[in-house]
């Protein structure tokens, strides 16, 4: 049997939802503890330079991101569709998720005095749009040069440009000067709170950020061609060989880091998203293992909903309050650390919210409603 996969295949690969479903459930998980006081190590971000699994999460996401395009509109561009609809469609979809962004942002009080403008979904929409732009408009070729140029341009910018008051090549939280274009665009009310001095997904360093996306749009590529599975399993597990060393090279004089988004940490990460996609394409598109991967598979058909869901209980969780705590805390207290040590109480919890939108995607995927932006 050959191992091409047929046209419906190229456009639909379970073992991107699969992959896609991982990663939401992943983000759901670490953004959920019972504590913030008490979590392990691997659920944490690192404290500034360098990685924990935690910090793979969103760039996977966003890899993911631009695996998607051209399996979306690469049929469409080679039939010599409208071009005009798809730029609508980019567009109508860029502004849906970062609305959905800020919203999340806002909710519950909308407060605009202190509304973080930034955050996750809006990233994503920004980098979706000029990833989506960038593929319509140019070759494999260019989408190359592209991505080396971001990657190079934030490095050379990062190293030789100083923010005022601080030396060039500076990387710490203050001194960096993503950091201090973020305090200067959006002012210490309208970043991240926990942090005041810069965001995480703050404006600077969304330009490597799409090049994480470009990532994806490369691979997205690969995956449509006419070459067999086995051949496009071992590319990708190749190609992310490749980027994990570059990155781990590039590590040594400009630091894996992901709220600054270094370009070594795209490359990084961005080698480690190609290593999992192969493993998930290996193992479900070529040896169609496919039933342990089923919740991922729900998860992955409506990570949309999945996030947003998540997020609005996570903070409905914080402002109702039962026997004058929040609905979160008594939960957690009451039905995890009442019978396991802090630190495993906290994962309990976290594992049960993630099981509790694992039956409702369940439910939305029974009944075939997947909700699309």
């Amino acid at each position: 049997m050959p191992n091409t996969p047929p046209a419906s295949d190229a456009q639909r690969l379970v073992s991107l939802d699969v992959f896609r479903g991982i990663t939401i459930a992943g983000m759901v998980l670490v953004n959920n503890p019972g504590t913030w006081q008490s979590i392990y190590w691997p659920l944490r971000h690192a404290e500034w330079h360098g990685w924990t699994p935690t910090d793979l999460v969103f760039p996977f996401f966003l890899f993911i991101v631009g695996v998607a395009i051209p399996l979306a509109f690469g049929n469409r561009v080679e039939r010599g569709g409208s071009k005009r609809d798809l730029y609508m469609k980019v567009i109508k979809r860029t502004l849906i998720i970062f609305g959905i962004g800020l919203f999340l942002n806002a909710f519950p009080y909308f407060g605009l005095s202190d509304l973080r403008i930034p955050g996750v979904l809006q990233r994503i929409a920004v980098c979706y749009f000029f990833a989506s732009i960038i593929f319509l408009n140019t070759r494999v070729a260019a989408q190359i040069a592209i991505t080396i140029g971001l990657l190079l341009f934030y490095c050379i910018l990062l190293s030789f440009v100083a923010a005022p008051g601080y030396a060039a090549g500076d990387l710490t939280k203050e001194g960096s000067l993503p950091s201090f274009v973020d305090r200067v665009v959006f002012g210490p009310n309208h970043v991240w709170a926990q942090a005041k001095v810069y965001d995480p997904e703050g404006l600077l360093s969304t330009i490597p950020a799409l090049a994480t996306a470009m990532l994806g749009v490369l691979t997205g590529h690969w995956l449509r061609t006419e070459k067999t599975r086995y051949e496009k399993a071992a590319g990708i597990f190749v190609a992310g060989a490749v980027c994990i060393a570059l990155g781990w090279a590039w590590n040594s004089f400009f630091p894996i880091n992901k709220a600054l988004w270094t370009s070594s940490y795209v490359l990084f990460s961005g080698g480690l998203a190609l290593q999992f996609l192969g493993l998930c394409y290996w193992l479900i598109d070529i040896k169609g293992y496919r039933r342990w991967a089923k919740p991922f598979e729900v998860f992955g058909m409506n990570a949309i909903a999945l996030y947003v869901g998540a997020g609005l209980m996570a903070e409905l969780f914080g402002v109702i309050r039962v026997q004058g705590v929040p609905l979160g805390a008594w939960i957690y207290r009451n039905a995890f650390a009442s019978w396991a040590s802090p630190v495993n109480a906290s994962l309990a919890f976290a594992i049960a919210f993630v099981l509790v939108w694992l039956g409702l995607m369940w439910i939305l995927y029974r009944r075939r409603i997947f909700i699309k932006v």
